[in-house]
């Protein structure tokens, strides 16, 4: 029988075992290659001229790929982030031109109060935002005190009206206070 003393003996068990080593030195270089790249994502105009974006390359959807924006093929923008929660009138009416300055569909839907809308409605809307970003911004009208007569506010839109339209180029969104913040709401 051996001696407690000998089986812990200073030195005795203080190297590890080779295939020891070998595991610790497998788990090591496991842990310094890099990780898979994600997929690009690719933005694609389909036939009926929707955008798409997809991790397949355009043409295997029969799509084309958007053109490159000055904004996206250069370095990114130094402009602070868009503030969604508008305080005021001045504030939503800025924020409203700034989407239309950029052609920004996504910053104009991100100062819509959505709730108690469907999904297909929703869906909906960002479509007509997306065409009425299309057109060009004449002006945007707001009662002068940011309220109508009838205790409701109201913002209009004024556009460029596409051509052979009978479209007057004015899209009202009704104004609406949640949550210590102005909305708007597609009228």
């Amino acid at each position: 029988m051996r001696n407690c003393t000998e089986a812990f003996a200073p030195g005795r068990y203080a190297r590890p075992m080779p295939t020891l080593r070998l595991v610790l030195l497998l788990l090591l270089a496991l842990t310094a290659l890099p990780g898979h790249a994600q997929s690009p994502i690719y933005h694609c105009i389909a036939a009926d001229g929707h955008p798409v974006f997809t991790d397949q390359p355009c043409s295997s959807l029969q799509a084309t790929a958007a053109p490159a924006t000055a904004a996206s093929a250069s370095a990114p923008s130094l402009r602070p982030p868009a503030v969604t929660c508008a305080a005021d009138v001045d504030a939503l009416r800025g924020a409203v031109i700034d989407a239309f300055a950029n052609a920004d569909a996504n910053r104009l839907a991100g100062l819509i109060l959505w709730a108690g809308y469907g999904e297909h409605a929703a869906v909906a809307d960002i479509r007509a935002l997306a065409g009425l970003m299309r057109r060009p911004l004449v002006g945007i009208d707001l009662p002068d005190d940011g309220s109508a007569s009838d205790g409701t506010a109201a913002l209009v839109v004024r556009t460029v009206p596409p051509d052979g339209s009978d479209d007057p180029g004015e899209t009202r969104f009704a104004i609406e206070r949640h949550a210590g913040c102005l909305w708007l709401r597609q009228e």
